[in-house]
């Protein structure tokens, strides 16, 4: 069975391996994911289109559906601006309440980014386009933690000479820490497991 996270890595942004991962390999101490309540500060992404907040018409499309999706589930009032990174397009919601939308461990925004997505290219078999979701900086921030947490388990792998195993990961989670690990020629990772209990090993090569 395949998931999202088995991928080629030649297929995937040379940039995204330049990201900044954080937290703790293995063990369950503080939670799967440090208790699902974190404090951070929300990173604001560059807006391409200037400092007004203003969509590009060709995303336009993507940021109506996006907003139809939130009002129908009552999440609102929002503001949604569209943003560029080296590792893909981002749609940024910022609103009053979104602690509901981003969920328990993130999972309720990874269940809305599958289905935005899978509703936006529907019928389009050609030239798919895909967003991220993110909600007040949330998924920018786990970026940063999981990258580094990803740098310091290949620390520990050559230190103790032994495969490293991480907590279970949310698919787009997992596939962060095999981006980070993807061209070190001291460790290789792989996922194993089955949902919603999959992980990363890091093995030393």
């Amino acid at each position: 069975m395949l998931y999202e996270d088995d991928f080629e890595f030649e297929e995937q942004p040379a940039d995204v391996r330049d990201r900044v991962i954080g937290g703790r390999p293995g063990g369950k101490s503080g939670g799967r994911r440090g208790g699902g309540q974190r404090p951070h500060e929300p990173r604001r992404g560059r807006n391409n289109a200037g400092d007004g907040g203003e969509v590009p018409d060709e995303v336009k499309p993507a940021r109506d559906l996006l907003k139809e999706i939130l009002d129908r589930i009552g999440v609102g009032p929002v503001d949604i601006r569209y943003v560029s990174r080296s590792e893909g397009e981002y749609l940024e919601i910022n609103g009053p309440h979104l602690a509901m939308l981003i969920g328990r461990h993130g999972n309720t925004l990874e269940a809305l980014n599958l289905i935005f997505n899978n509703s936006f290219n529907a019928g389009v078999r050609t030239n798919r386009r895909y967003y991220t979701i993110d909600a007040e900086g949330y998924r920018a921030h786990r970026a940063d933690q999981l990258k580094n947490l990803a740098l310091a388990t290949l620390e520990r792998c050559m230190r103790e000479r032994k495969p490293q195993k991480l907590e279970p990961m949310l698919p787009s989670e997992r596939k962060i820490i095999h981006l980070a690990l993807a061209t070190s020629e001291l460790v290789r990772t792989e996922s194993e497991g089955e949902e919603p209990e999959r992980r990363v090993v890091i093995h030393p090569r």
